[in-house]
């Protein structure tokens, strides 16, 4: 089902990578400050290639050719993220800097400073960035706090300033994910996202805040996923629900619209004391597996 390309050599620590939302674009960010671009190699194309199982290597003349690569911060480049067109790379590091770079060619078209931890009026390392929509970007730091830049607006970019701040935990922000808009929605664009921070998760608005946040959980949060299209139940559920990994090794379960607490969990590595921690969840894209929704 799956193949691996290669394993490609880095010259320090892969701290974040991102994937070109058109194009088979790569990039990554590392604990030197580099920021790289690597375009991937095309899957083959030919009439027996019809079952979609066709391999990139099959030719065995496929290669990985970096398209640029450069120090982009001072310190480690904590997260990457593209614009939803792919035009534009957006970075944050430990240095302090947020920027945005041309996806094609790496040079910097606009930068600012993060704003500093209010509480200790230090640096706040970033911990994700996340482009919500063409008009809004997400920026999470170490302090808790989620900075959100207006980016119709080029002064909030530019001066540093960003449009909102919300302090949805009391934790860094380990996660965020988009929830899908709602059949109301005329932008086509999510409005509201769930965070995990420390042992509890959290459900913001674009225009209202913070809505809701859990019951302490007990056990730290560290990534989520959005799943839809699951069977609904008329009055119990909608056929939505935001996948949750532990670090315990346990996964919970929560239906949209009820963000007290869990609806499920699923033990995926039960050892004794609790099971090696859950660090990353991805749903499968449709067609791959047995045809149900995988993650």
């Amino acid at each position: 089902m799956f193949e691996n390309l290669c394993t490609l050599p880095l010259s320090s620590e892969l701290f974040a990578q991102a994937l070109h939302p058109n194009e088979p674009i790569l990039a990554v960010g590392l604990s030197g400050g580099h920021v790289q671009s690597f375009r991937l190699p095309a899957v083959a194309s030919g009439s027996d290639d019809e079952d979609g199982n066709a391999s990139v290597l099959s030719t065995g003349t496929s290669t990985i050719d970096t398209e640029w690569r450069t120090r982009r911060h001072k310190g480690s480049c904590r997260t990457l993220a593209y614009s939803h067109d792919g035009e534009i790379l957006y970075s944050a590091g430990t240095d302090g800097f947020l920027k945005a770079a041309s996806s094609s060619t790496g040079q910097v078209v606009a930068k600012v400073a993060i704003a500093l931890d209010s509480s200790t009026n230090s640096s706040d390392p970033p911990t994700l960035l996340h482009a919500l929509s063409p008009q809004t970007l997400l920026l999470a730091t170490d302090s808790a706090a989620l900075h959100l830049y207006d980016l119709r607006t080029p002064s909030s970019f530019t001066k540093g300033r960003p449009s909102q701040t919300h302090r949805p935990h009391e934790d860094y922000i380990s996660s965020l994910t988009p929830l899908a808009p709602t059949e109301a929605s005329t932008s086509g664009f999510s409005k509201q996202w769930v965070t995990t921070g420390g042992t509890t998760l959290a459900v913001t608005d674009l225009r209202r805040g913070v809505l809701v946040k859990s019951e302490d959980q007990e056990e730290e949060l560290l990534c989520s996923v959005f799943v839809g299209g699951l069977p609904s139940k008329p009055g119990r559920s909608k056929g939505e629900k935001v996948l949750v990994g532990s670090s315990n090794g346990v996964l919970t379960l929560w239906e949209r619209g009820v963000w007290d607490d869990q609806d499920e969990r699923i033990i995926v590595d039960g050892g004794r004391g609790g099971g090696d921690s859950l660090d990353a969840l991805a749903v499968m894209p449709e067609g791959v597996g047995d045809g149900g929704k995988n993650v």
